[in-house]
């Protein structure tokens, strides 16, 4: 994955603040003028606006893709990796046992990894289907 040249990573950089400033004009901060006397508290702000601060307070965490290449563009592997257990968790609202959830939670772990390492899903799983199971599947023994 090649890297961006510190002149590219300087006109996005700008180019970010310049997308932010817009943002500023357009979801502006809440007036303080219109709290009611002896209110106290933060006065309340838009999602969007929640959002434009906090892109604004965590630059540095935004952009750090640009220039680490260990830094991927996007958190959707993260996502991914614990949407169907939440999916499983919504539908069926539980595991029956301990050992179902260790089962699933493994053999989501094994194809996340193989996705990783560009092993396809079907070669991932023929070895399980031939009930050729790589240790990991073996719940008791890793106990």
């Amino acid at each position: 994955m090649g890297m961006l040249t510190p002149d590219k990573v300087q006109h996005y950089q700008q180019r970010y603040r310049d997308i932010l400033h817009e943002g500023e004009h357009t979801y502006s901060a809440p007036d303080k003028d219109t709290r009611e006397p002896g209110q106290r508290g933060r006065l309340k702000r838009s999602k969007s606006r929640v959002l434009l601060e906090r892109l604004r307070e965590y630059e540095d965490d935004t952009l750090r893709f640009m220039e680490n290449s260990h830094v991927p563009f996007t958190n959707n592997q993260g996502e991914n990796d614990i949407r169907m257990t939440k999916v499983q968790q919504k539908i069926s609202g539980c595991y029956r046992s301990m050992k179902s959830s260790q089962t699933f939670c493994t053999m989501r772990g094994y194809l996340s990894s193989c996705r990783k390492q560009d092993v396809n899903a079907s070669e991932a799983l023929d070895p399980t289907l031939q009930k050729k199971l790589p240790y990991i599947f073996d719940i008791e023994a890793a106990e």
